[in-house]
């Protein structure tokens, strides 16, 4: 039986999980691939450390070079996570000749073009599918069995903290400063959740999706992001009277020869299937020419899901070695061309404000509205809050406008005698 070597960078949660999704369902892998894969180095930073995990200790090193430095190893598993070291790590392993798989969607993001270059110069294969979506397998959906399809939108939940907050703060009424506290007890959230909470994580994610699908580089920075620190539990509340369910959502979509795409909270409607997606579970759905539309569904994040995504690479990798036909045909895509990214379009908006008790209010600011192009849906006015003195809120669904114009009304608006503040602005679906 052949045997397929690895070096694996990086033994934390991610690399525990990859390696016991290999050890227990080794005779599994061998008997469905004809191959032995073995994970011959691990490199570490401290030898000595306690795990809960056997392994010999002839196994771990410190010395990066003792892997991408070895001809017998094939494979190098990135899951180190950060963009550097990592990057020059896979950079450096590639053009030594050796396949890449890795989680790691920030260095994945940021580095995009030079990975696939480097593949592509040295006939070597790079696998990223852990990166997006955990134990979702969605990149190789697309590059697979999809890619007969042109798609027109992909939009997702793609950040299982997030998720499980605004799950929380939905089903329990609960404020967002504790549900982050009890995410990061539960490890659901880092001890510095700004990745998560500031929407960081979701554009990187969606900057990969966006490479892939439609072909077309946007790094992750030049996507328009927002997060989820400013939703409160009356947002919440004023959505399901409205009908929707607050999410951050993750989304890119076609308008002519133009790529819109955005990371934000986003009202979205209680019959749509991203709706029902709860807590730490993950999303993603898209709209294809010819198959319609999609959705995968799973667990987003963890050890052993996103394990399993990263074997899922490897063992793909070690068929086509075995098979003599390792590495990727790459080509320019035509898309690159043709489409211009213009950032976040046009959407509808969700927007609550805080306004004096008196009479023409409603019709003043409808009118200011008005004059900046922006049509109106729906409005409701609730009534005072007791610890308001002659403020009341007052809520608008509306219609289709640029965020720069909304901004620019709600500025006009804001500056008004009638207005106080403007406390939530989220996109509706």
């Amino acid at each position: 039986m052949e045997t397929i070597k690895i070096g694996l960078l990086g033994f934390g949660n991610v690399g525990t999980g990859t390696y016991k999704t290999l050890e227990m369902n080794r005779k599994h892998i061998e008997a469905n691939t004809g191959l032995s894969i073995e994970i011959s180095k691990i490199l570490v930073n401290d030898i000595n450390r306690k795990r809960d995990i056997k392994v010999s200790s002839d196994q771990f090193t410190q010395n990066i070079d003792d892997i991408l430095l070895d001809p017998s190893i094939d494979i190098v598993v990135e899951l180190l996570g950060g963009i550097e070291p990592a990057s020059t790590y896979m950079l450096k392993a590639l053009k030594n000749g050796k396949h890449v798989v890795t989680a790691n969607k920030a260095a994945v993001a940021a580095n995009f073009d030079d990975f696939m270059d480097a593949a592509k110069r040295n006939q070597v294969m790079f696998r990223y599918e852990a990166s997006v979506g955990g134990g979702i397998p969605i990149l190789n959906a697309l590059t697979t069995a999809l890619l007969a399809n042109e798609f027109e939108e992909i939009l997702g939940i793609v950040n299982g903290t997030t998720n499980y907050i605004l799950t929380q703060m939905t089903e329990y009424g609960l404020d967002y400063a504790d549900v982050l506290k009890t995410a990061q007890e539960k490890g659901f959230a880092e001890a510095d959740p700004t990745a998560d909470v500031e929407g960081i994580d979701v554009a990187n994610k969606l900057s990969i999706l966006i490479s892939l699908v439609f072909g077309i580089r946007v790094p992750p920075e030049e996507i328009p992001t927002e997060g989820i620190t400013s939703i409160s539990k009356n947002d919440i509340r004023l959505a399901d009277q409205f009908g929707y369910k607050i999410k951050l959502l993750a989304t890119a979509k076609k308008a002519g020869k133009q790529l819109e795409a955005h990371v934000q909270p986003a009202f979205v409607p209680k019959s749509h299937p991203l709706a029902a997606v709860s807590n730490e579970f993950n999303a993603v759905f898209a709209a294809g020419n010819a198959v319609d539309d999609l959705m995968f569904y799973g667990k987003g994040a963890g050890p052993m899901p996103t394990g399993s995504a990263v074997m899922g690479d490897v063992i793909e990798i070690s068929k086509a070695i075995a098979k003599g036909a390792a590495f990727d045909h790459y080509s320019e895509s035509k898309a690159v061309k043709m489409l211009k990214f213009v950032g976040e379009g046009q959407n509808k908006y969700y927007v609550s404000m805080m306004v004096k008790d008196v009479p023409g209010v409603l019709g003043s600011i409808s009118t200011t509205f008005g004059a900046f192009g922006i049509g109106v849906d729906s409005v409701l006015q609730l009534s005072k809050d007791a610890n308001s003195d002659r403020e009341v809120p007052l809520i608008f669904i509306l219609h289709e406008v640029t965020r720069a114009r909304l901004d620019e009304a709600l500025d006009k608006i804001s500056k008004s005698k009638f207005a106080s503040e403007i406390k939530s602005v989220i996109r509706v679906m």
